[in-house]
Parts: C-alpha cells; structure tokens; sequence
C-alpha cells in the first residue's frame, strides 16, 4: 500500500490500481482530496496496473465540493486537474459508487470511463439549491450521458437519483450488490481489460446532443411548465442555458466557457451567498449552547395528540409516517371521526399513495374522547383552541394523567408557555413544540423553551424533530415567539399603507415581487377573513369587519379584499376600494401616492427591528436562527437568506437606523428603532454578528 497523503491511498489487487479516499465525514472535495486524487491518479497511470478503480471509505463517495472553501483562494491540484488526468488516462478508469455522488463528486464520476454503484447510492447534480450550477463540467458531461430532457430536469431540481434509475438512464453501467461494491468494481475492470473495452470519454459523445440540436422549443416548454418553481430564481435559468450551451455550441470546450462564465456569475452574485448562508444556518439552529449534543433524550414510543383538528389531525401525521403510533383525543365522537377521516383522505390523495400503505398508517392512529387515553403516552401535544383559559385547563386536567417523565407540550402560536407550565405540577416537563398548518407539510418547528423545561426535553424535541423531518428552531417564551412577533409587525404596516393611499393589491405585488408566494391581503383571502371575526361583535370598525359583514369573506364565499371567478383567480376589486376610500375619508386625511420602495421598507425595515429586539432579550440564539424561521414558516425567499440577512445585504444596521428613524418622525413611534440597533450601527457592526 502506498499512502499518497493523509486522505488517499493507492494499493493493488492483481492489474487493478485501487485509488482509496477516507475523508471523513463525507469525502467533500477538499484541497487535500484533490491533491490525493491528482497524485493517486498520476502514480496509477505511471505503474504496471492495466485498470484503474477509484473508490471511497466511510458512508460515501465524494458527496461534493468543499463549501467552506467557497470564495476563499484556490490551493492545492484544481478539480479540472484531477479530472483530465482521470479521462485522458490511457488505462480504463472506474468510480466504484455508495453513500451518494453528488455535485462536483457526479463531476469526478463523469470523468471515470464507467461507473459501478450499489442499488442504495444516490447520484446528482444539486448545486441549484446552493444558487449556483455544476462548474465542473456537469453541465455539459450529464446531457452528454442521460439526454437533455433528463439532464434539464435533475439540475433544476437538485434531485438526487437513485442509482436503480441512474442505470436505466446510462449514468451507471453496473449495479454491484450492495456490500460488495469494491469485489464487482475490480470484477469490472478486470473485464474492461480482457474484453478490451472502449476508454469511454463522456466530453467527446456528442449522440444525445444531436438530438436536440435544432429544437429550441425542447427548452422554451421547460421554462414555460417550471415558470412557477423558478420564479425569482437565478440559478435554475443559469442551468438551463448551461445545457443549451452544450447543445448548440460547436466544442466541448466552447461549452465549457459558457459553463464557467454562468458559474462565476451566480458566485459572485447576492442569490448564491443568501443560498449558501442559509444552508449552514439551517445546520447551526441544531446547536444550542446549554444542551450540547450528548445530553440524554427521554424515549418517544407513542404520542398524544389533543384535538382532531386541521391541526391536530397534521400533527397526528408527522409521527405516524415515521412508525410512533398516535392516540388523538376529541371532546365528542363526531369530531374525532371527521378528524380520522380528514387523516385518511390526506394519505390517500398523496403522490404515489398505495391502499396498504394508507392502512398501515392509519392503524397506528387510535382514537378516543377521554383523556385518560392519553395515560401511556411519552409526549402529549395539545392543539385546543388559542385561549389561555383552555390551555391553562386542559394541562392541569393532563397533569393528572400523563405518566411521570411524559413530555407536555403546546402548540400554542402566541402564548405565554410559562403560564400554561405553572398550571402543572410538572414544568419542567412542559414545552412549546409550535407546528405551522399544513402540520404534516410545513418544514417549521419553533420549539419554546419555558424558564423551567427541563434540558433533557429540549434535546428531545429538537431531536424527535429532525425524525419527522421538520426544521426545529428554539425560541424563549415572549409573544408571538420569533415569527408571529415579527409578523406582527408586517402586518400593522400593510394594513396602515392601505388608509394611507395603497391598495391591498399594490401592497401584495410589492411583497410578491420580492419573492413571497402571496401577500398579505391575498393570504388573508385564502385563510378566510372570518377566523376570530365574531358577528355578533362586529361594529363595522375595520376594513375586515365590513367586508365580513357584508359576507366578503375570502375566497370560500368569491369576494374577500379581491374578487374571485368560479376558478379562485384574484382581481381587484371596486367594492374594496370605495370601502378603503370611505375610510380614509372618514379619518380626515387624503389618500397619497405610495412608491413600491416604501411599501417594501414600511414592511420589511420593522421586520428586522423587531429581530434585532428578538436578539437583544435574548429570544434566539442567533441571528441565521431568525432567517431560519422565516424562510420555513412564511415564506421567506431563500435567495434573500433571511430578514437579518437581507438587513446587511441593502446596506446594514446604518441603513436600517436611518429608515426607521425618518419613518419614526413621519409616523411615531411604532418605528422606534431597537436600542441594540442603535449601538450596532455605531460600532459598524452586521446583523449577521448578532446573538441572543
């Protein structure tokens, strides 16, 4: 065996050279990596071997660049380096595929003459979710291999293909049996030898690009079906000229110039850093400073849900897809039954749903309408109406009848989970685990830390979390937590824009246009404008309390702030605007022309105050956390990585300050800017730096 550096060795079995990477934890492309690579590949040519197999330790193959080398100064053998050696090698050369090959690890792949994997590996091109493309060759070696259609669809997505799929489509040219990977890779090279087989250059097999070439509509019908998912993207129409490039450029190398270029804008532009800032961010949220990572977690066997509601019922689904059986507890058997049968119709309308799947799921669920059913469960999560009352009432009556040791939490949006923890005996049993709706589709956590939740069950949520695929963030107990309270402040602000002169639909483009899926006043349309309206004492004083009296109440009844055709699409409406005009009359001012900028900044700028006060009393641990939460839980584009991170994109805490406080003496002290602003703009200080 010779070791060529820390992380790479060459060895031999018979006239195979056997180039091994162990770089933990997942083989990323490292500088070291490639200069292994480089130098394993160059003694393998040089010696006696007659083949060549390039394979990896651990769980993985190379599964990708190195991130935290983004940006920095280059050192060590280029990628392009390692990948010319690898396919201008006149010995054949095989990758020997487990774990995952992804980005520039599919890119090494593509070098090798053929590839090996196991029926459990995974291959793709998911740089697109970095804001960035395949800047290694994948943009013109995958068309080359898989077709244009197929290449066009996994670089837009990110997708990673299982390997079963990647064989179908030529990616891979064996599958080995699983834990035999190196055994049937060797095999291979062994028959490339003595079959005398073609030393297969992906770069110079231009047969799938012929196809396409003269059809442009091949990539005008792909934008046009994909506009939705890629809207205010950079990234995926990068990709997507990428692959016309190798269509309709003469040379491979002409190709790769067009590849590179496209690669080195997206580097250097906003969309990739916010993208690459918030991948670390959702990573780091994990991490809290008091519960390190050994801290013992309490046993979850089954779960207690109280309430079969729209909430209830999605909660009850995260963990019954995992295999924790759910027991749900109604007031009356006629809710509980409608609860089921809602649970049902959601599997069943799933993508792929097979009946004996759906069975499965459902027979992990029970249900029942005393609490007592709840005896035996290991965490009980109550999604009871949003009133302090029943909450304070439904934990004291659990309190008597969970377990000892059993989690008691709230899914409560806004309130006080220290009050609702004094009602037990038990608090520091009690948390906050706060679902968005839809429970069983949204990716967001806010799990609330009472001043005396016990540190084990911390670690418990975040963790059990993680099992049922949601992204936890932990927040201190204050209203409306991290995102409600921030919300909040958006909220006041489009609703003062529109007595001020805007209409909701200008208020909605402008948040939509910045990347939102909805505004405010077209997702108050969809929730339904008569959550919490109360008919009986409704005295006309609001816009809402007009249009709900006059049965405007979204779009289940066709008209809400918009009107509605038989096909829910929005309009705006005249019957809003005279109402809005009546008010603004009615308050004695006139009605002004409101620029996109100030709406944007009215809405935003107090966002990221309220952060910074998040922040400041210590409610979050840092500042990604906040980011984290807004792009999970409202929408938040990711390409603008977070409020806090869009605050230091558009100029900083100076910036900010200076808006808040020309807002503040045009419009009061709703803009009073946070004082840890203040100080952070005086000591030229970033919101990135800031932590709870």
């Amino acid at each position: 065996m010779t070791e060529i550096n820390s992380v790479t060795t060459l060895t031999r079995e018979g006239d195979v050279a056997i180039i091994t990477l162990n770089s933990p934890p997942v083989n990323a492309l490292s500088f070291n990596v490639r200069d292994g690579l480089y130098e394993g590949f160059k003694q393998a040519i040089a010696d006696d071997s007659k083949a060549i197999v390039l394979i990896c330790d651990g769980r993985t193959f190379i599964a990708g660049a190195d991130i935290t080398e983004f940006g920095g100064a280059s050192k060590g053998a280029s990628l392009f380096d390692v990948q010319n050696m690898m396919e201008s090698s006149p010995k054949p050369v095989v990758a020997a595929i487990h774990g995952t090959a992804l980005g520039g690890g599919l890119e090494v792949a593509l070098c090798a003459h053929y590839r090996v994997a196991v029926p459990s590996a995974r291959l793709g091109l998911p740089e697109v979710a970095l804001g960035l493309l395949p800047g290694a060759g994948g943009t013109q070696r995958l068309p080359r291999v898989v077709g244009v259609e197929n290449a066009l669809e996994m670089m837009t997505s990110g997708r990673h293909v299982p390997a079963p799929e990647a064989a179908k489509l030529g990616l891979v040219d064996e599958l080995a049996p699983e834990g035999q990977l190196k055994e049937a890779a060797i095999a291979f090279a062994n028959r490339c030898v003595a079959e005398n087989k073609p030393l297969v250059k992906i770069s110079e097999n231009n047969t799938k690009l012929e196809a396409a070439r003269g059809h442009p509509e091949i990539f005008a019908e792909f934008r046009k079906k994909n506009a939705r998912k890629f809207r205010g993207f950079d990234a995926p129409e990068a990709n997507i000229k990428c692959i016309e490039a190798a269509v309709n450029s003469a040379t491979f190398d002409e190709g790769l110039k067009a590849e590179r270029t496209l690669f080195m804008g997206l580097m250097s532009g906003s969309q990739s850093a916010a993208q690459r800032y918030y991948f670390f961010a959702e990573r780091q949220a994990q991490k809290i400073p008091d519960v390190p990572d050994d801290t013992p977690v309490r046993e979850i066997r089954r779960v207690g849900v109280l309430g079969a509601g729209t909430m209830g019922g999605g909660i009850s689904m995260n963990f019954v897809n995992i295999g924790i059986p759910v027991t749900i507890v109604e007031l009356k058997q006629e809710a509980l039954d409608r609860g089921l049968k809602v649970i049902r119709a959601n599997y069943e309308r799933s993508r792929g749903a097979k009946p004996e799947e759906t069975e499965k799921r459902m027979s992990l669920l029970t249900g029942g309408t005393d609490m007592s059913a709840l005896a035996d469960c290991d965490l009980i999560i109550e999604a009871v109406f949003e009133r302090m009352d029943i909450k304070k009432d439904v934990f004291a009556q659990l309190d008597k009848i969970a377990k000892p040791g059993a989690i008691l939490a709230s899914n409560t949006s806004y309130l006080n989970v220290d009050e609702i923890a004094a009602a037990t005996s038990r608090p520091q049993d009690v948390i906050g685990l706060h679902f968005f709706s839809p429970a069983n589709v949204m990716k967001l956590l806010e799990v609330i830390r009472g001043e005396k939740t016990a540190k084990d069950v911390i670690a418990t949520s975040m963790k059990l979390a993680k099992k049922i695929g949601k992204v936890a963030v932990l927040s201190g107990v204050c209203p409306g937590f991290i995102g409600n309270r921030m919300l909040s402040q958006r909220q006041r602000e489009a609703q003062k824009l529109v007595l001020e002169g805007a209409m909701p639909w200008d208020v909605d483009r402008v948040l939509y246009d910045f990347g939102f899926p909805m505004g405010p006043f077209a997702m108050s349309d969809l929730a339904g404008l008569d959550i919490g309206w109360v008919k009986e004492n409704s005295k006309g004083e609001t816009i809402r309390d007009v249009l709900c009296e006059m049965d405007r109440r979204g779009q289940k009844t066709g008209a809400g702030y918009y009107d509605y055709d038989e096909n829910r699409v929005a309009k705006p409406s005249p019957v809003t605007e005279k109402i809005i005009n009546d008010f603004i009359v009615k308050s004695g001012r006139n009605p002004r022309k409101i620029s996109d900028e100030e709406i944007l900044e009215r809405c935003v700028f107090p966002m990221i105050n309220e952060g910074v006060k998040i922040l400041e009393e210590g409610m979050a641990i840092r500042s990604s956390d906040v980011d984290t939460v807004w792009i999970n839980g409202y929408g938040w584009p990711v390409y603008r990585g977070g409020p806090m991170f869009y605050g230091d994109l558009v100029g900083g805490p100076k910036k900010v300050l200076e808006k808040m406080k020309e807002f503040q003496g045009k419009m009061g002290d709703d803009f009073k800017p946070a004082a840890l602003l203040e100080k952070l703009a005086a000591d030229g200080g970033k919101f990135g730096d800031l932590k709870g």
